[in-house]
């Protein structure tokens, strides 16, 4: 059975946020984040990381989840102090950019303001 590491809910999607998905790519900030910032994030309701973030945990976007595939050196840093990261849904076992996180899956065609994002460790 899965643990819930993470659980947070979107607040507010920026207005060129969806855009970032047509490139394979979603941004998390939590709430707060500068308004030129937020204008390309999905803004949450920042909860408590209770592990870092790692290969072979779940992300869960709504109903969407998701396998890890790399983590970027300060991904779990940035997470932590500023809820934000990169995921990118290409399944690279190699971190491109120390911020993002890699997952493997179908990347979701839309999330809405109320979608539940979770990490989960077994």
């Amino acid at each position: 059975m899965s643990i819930v590491i993470y659980q947070s809910k979107i607040n507010q999607i920026g207005e060129f946020a969806p855009e970032a998905l047509t490139d394979g790519m979603l941004i998390l900030f939590k709430e707060g984040a500068p308004s030129d910032l937020a204008d390309y994030c999905f803004v949450h309701s920042h909860g408590d990381l209770k592990q870092d973030i790692q290969v072979g945990q779940k992300f869960q976007l709504g109903n969407h989840v998701y396998n890890i595939t790399s983590v970027g050196d300060v991904a779990n840093n940035n997470f932590r102090e500023l809820g934000h990261i990169t995921l990118k849904f290409d399944g690279n076992h190699k971190a491109e950019l120390p911020g993002t996180v890699h997952l493997e899956g179908q990347m979701p065609n839309q999330l809405c303001v109320g979608d539940e994002v979770k990490i989960l460790s077994d």
